[in-house]
């Protein structure tokens, strides 16, 4: 039997085995738990997420920002998912999803690979 407290609480149901939708950015990122002392009882929280190098996502092609663009709408047109516009962030190596709409004409790479 496990001892590890988050595997008891997914062995219990309290948690579920995957709690992000697929196209989330924590799909697969382990959870764990902050003990809090106290007699409180621990607080699950999500690992941190390692992007992967810019050079190991694969790019399929690159797309030109359209005015008006925003990152849902850019994924919507080239991934045909407005939620994975963060597939498309760590593939430019930026932050901050606005980075990649901000100036129309620009070209942003589309990564080739989304699953």
């Amino acid at each position: 039997m496990s001892t590890d407290p988050i595997q008891l609480l997914i062995d219990a149901g309290a948690i579920p085995s995957e709690p992000f939708d697929p196209t989330s950015r924590y799909r697969g990122v382990p959870l764990a738990l902050h003990a809090r002392g106290g007699g409180e009882p621990p607080l699950p929280y999500v690992r941190r997420r390692f992007i992967a190098q810019r050079r190991d996502i694969p790019v399929a092609v690159e797309a030109a920002v359209a005015a008006f663009d925003r990152p849902d709408l850019l994924a919507a047109r080239t991934l045909g998912e407005p939620l994975l516009y963060w597939r498309i962030a760590d593939a430019n190596a930026v932050s901050d999803p606005f980075e990649l709409t901000g100036r129309p004409g620009d070209r942003v790479a589309i990564p080739g690979s989304i699953g």
